[in-house]
């Protein structure tokens, strides 16, 4: 545990609320506060070497005066500067103090964006060095932080630079036979040089050895979880009913082999002897919520109570009304509750009473199922949707009342078996890789920036005929050191292209959940036509009606989570497209081009892993189930590998951690157990 981050020189309550804003609550979580991202500050050029759309610096001198402009209420400060080769003009925003340092005749390295405004080259909001002091930090890579508003990077790396110089050593606590064998730097070193390496190689060893650390940590604890649960006795074993048989015959479609085969195998858990711990592994709409409505069937039917828990308000809505409907057309009735965060004191107070008299036999809801004030009477099951965004605490949280209920977890990432393996060692795992026959494939393209207009256009002719669009961007808002579009801005954009009754509206992760919730239910509704958003849509909502989903700037996400992205669409019976629209062209074309031949996750999963390497270290990270803070299960395939077998090889030398040279290894499992592991795996 590190120390109140106020013990830091600089940090007063309001800049300590802005490090907490980014999960930065102690010395320690700035310790680990990895760059996302470094800058290399490269040989100045000169001015007519200059090119659009990259960041690069000039050596030249002001050669004009400043002059002051206000658009929209901004400030523009622009000047004309001169090297041997040409001038160049350049544009600052709401920086008014330049008028002082640039002065006519003043020699300066001017390092910024070049972009192209009404026809014309210009450098855009770039920094300002002497010419020595730029000398200084030249060929260095400069880390480049996550931020919040009010929070700088210049105030991270001030901040990471002072507790450097202050922390003590850490224990090394891997053992030096496998810091040999792995060929692993110190742990010392590898903190210190992850936030400033000299060089890109010295940025390599280190951030190995905090990946290999973080994967073999991670693997510990789930192989100590899986001995947990295999000790665990079924407290609520069902007997097989015929019940289930019955729904599966009057369905309106036939269910896959792979849905068949995955149902027979819960089934065959629920009523086994030992406690179940599934994960059933499926595609964007290999159909999985029908497998967990059919296991609350047989719990309940067998006089016990299922839990679904959803990753937001609407899909947990939608859950409801989904097993209703489903109850409504097999004649049956299982008591059913739905309890949200939003509920209100009463309706809460009514929703408890049900699940604590065991009245109500299937409970549907978001995190508010595992809150105190909940009593279950005889929990059996617990189905958690989107299995990342619940961690272990939670899942104690159900577990530690009373017996453990039966766990069941589904999941739309495909991962390849051999990493799945690693990574769900606690978990049994089912796959379904079979779509249903009655679902259209979506129609993809990859275009660039040029093809927007058209992008727009069809858009428009799509919501004329009465469906919607999703439009994702990378960012929430404009962001230091970032070329990329965003939300906020990209929304008035669209309403400026778009006709003016086309209802466009904007969702973002930083939104307050009350709104967030707002904008889905309308967008659910039909009342919103276009949708930007960040990949807070991911585990989002079922909008049959959508049938575009546009993505910018798709280099720089994963291509499992571009998979992800595009099962928003194609859900209903319209024919759906998806538009990757690429920003940089570099490498990029061969990644997106697999999204672009096949709407197979588990073929995508797998090229995914083909085409990375360790050199591809920025910028695509996979979201979805594994949030490692630096590690990435596709980029570092080869490394989780190995954390692997060194994790088998300790456990099988000492199950428990009880030998005198695993004793760092043990306390450092015990801080990771309390963070990490409790947000990564269930």
């Amino acid at each position: 545990m590190g120390q109140s981050l106020r013990t830091l020189k600089g940090v007063g309550e309001k800049t300590e609320k802005l490090f907490w804003k980014v999960g930065i609550y102690d010395t320690d979580d700035l310790l680990h506060y990895y760059p996302r991202n470094y800058d290399e500050y490269e040989t100045p050029v000169d001015i007519a070497e200059l090119k659009e759309g990259t960041v690069q610096a000039v050596s030249a001198a002001v050669c004009s005066g400043v002059y002051v402009n206000s658009v929209k209420g901004r400030q523009i400060i622009s000047v004309n500067i001169a090297d041997q080769s040409g001038k160049f003009p350049v544009v600052w925003f709401n920086l008014p103090y330049l008028k002082k340092t640039l002065r006519k005749g003043s020699w300066f390295v001017f390092r910024g964006r070049i972009v192209r405004k009404q026809g014309k080259l210009e450098m855009e909001h770039p920094e300002i060095f002497t010419p020595s002091a730029y000398e200084e930090i030249l060929h260095h890579l400069q880390p480049i932080y996550g931020l919040t508003a009010g929070l700088s990077n210049k105030t991270v790396v001030k901040m990471i630079t002072q507790l450097l110089e202050s922390v003590p050593m850490q224990s090394e606590y891997l053992p030096e036979e496998f810091r040999e064998r792995y060929e692993l730097a110190d742990i010392n070193y590898a903190l210190r040089t992850i936030h400033f390496p000299l060089n890109k190689e010295e940025l390599l060893v280190s951030r190995k050895r905090l990946v290999f650390d973080e994967f073999f940590l991670f693997i510990l604890s789930v192989r100590k979880m899986k001995e947990k649960t295999e000790e665990t006795p079924n407290c609520f074993p069902v007997k097989e009913t015929w019940l289930t048989e019955e729904i599966i015959e009057r369905l309106p479609y036939s269910l896959t082999g792979a849905q068949l085969n995955a149902w027979h195998e819960i089934e065959r858990d629920l009523a086994g002897r030992r406690m179940m711990s599934r994960l059933v592994q499926g595609d964007v709409g290999s159909g999985k919520t029908i497998l967990a409505f059919l296991a609350m069937c047989l719990v309940a039917d067998n006089g016990y109570q299922a839990a679904l828990m959803a990753p937001t308000e609407v899909l947990a809505r939608q859950h409801y009304e989904g097993f209703q409907k489903l109850m409504e057309e097999q004649n049956l009735s299982f008591p059913t509750v739905l309890l949200t965060g939003s509920d209100t004191a009463r309706e809460k107070r009514l929703a408890y009473a049900k699940i604590a008299s065991g009245e109500a036999l299937v409970i549907i809801g978001t995190h508010a199922l595992i809150q105190e004030k909940v009593e279950y009477a005889n929990l059996a099951l617990v189905i958690t949707d989107e299995q990342h965004r619940f961690g272990v605490k939670q899942r104690e949280a159900l577990t530690t009342r009373g017996n453990p209920p039966n766990v069941l977890v589904m999941s739309a990432t495909p991962i390849p078996r051999t990493l799945a393996i690693i990574l769900y060692g606690d978990l049994d795992i089912s796959v379904i890789d079979e779509l249903p026959a009655r679902r259209l494939p979506i129609k993809n393209c990859v275009v660039n920036t040029s093809y927007r207009p058209k992008a727009y256009s069809f858009i428009e002719r799509q919501v004329r005929e009465g469906r919607q669009a999703y439009v994702i961007c990378p960012m929430v808002e404009e962001s230091e050191g970032m070329e990329a579009e965003n939300v906020l801005d990209y929304t008035e954009k669209l309403r400026e292209n778009l006709s003016s009754d086309i209802r466009i509206e904007y969702l973002h992760g930083k939104m307050k959940a009350k709104e967030k919730n707002v904008v889905m239910e309308a967008f659910a509704q039909g009342a919103i036509q276009v949708l930007v958003s960040t990949t807070v849509v991911e585990v989002g909502v079922n909008v049959p009606n959508a049938t575009v989903m546009m993505v910018e700037n798709a280099e720089r996400f994963g291509l499992a989570q571009l998979h992800q992205l595009r099962g928003r669409v194609g859900r209903g019976e319209y024919q759906s497209y998806c538009i990757f629209m690429q920003g940089n062209q570099e490498q990029v074309s061969k990644r997106l081009e697999i999204l672009n031949k096949s709407n197979d996750g588990f073929y995508i999963a797998g090229e995914d892993l083909k085409l990375r390497g360790p050199g591809d270290l920025f910028g695509i990270r996979q979201s979805g189930d594994m949030e490692f803070k630096i590690g990435d299960i596709y980029n570092d395939s080869a490394i989780l590998t190995k954390a692997s077998e060194a994790a088998d090889e300790i456990l099988a030398l000492d199950p428990e951690l009880d030998l005198e040279q695993h004793r760092f290894l043990k306390e450092r499992m015990g801080s990771y157990g309390q963070s990490e592991a409790e947000n990564i795996s269930l």
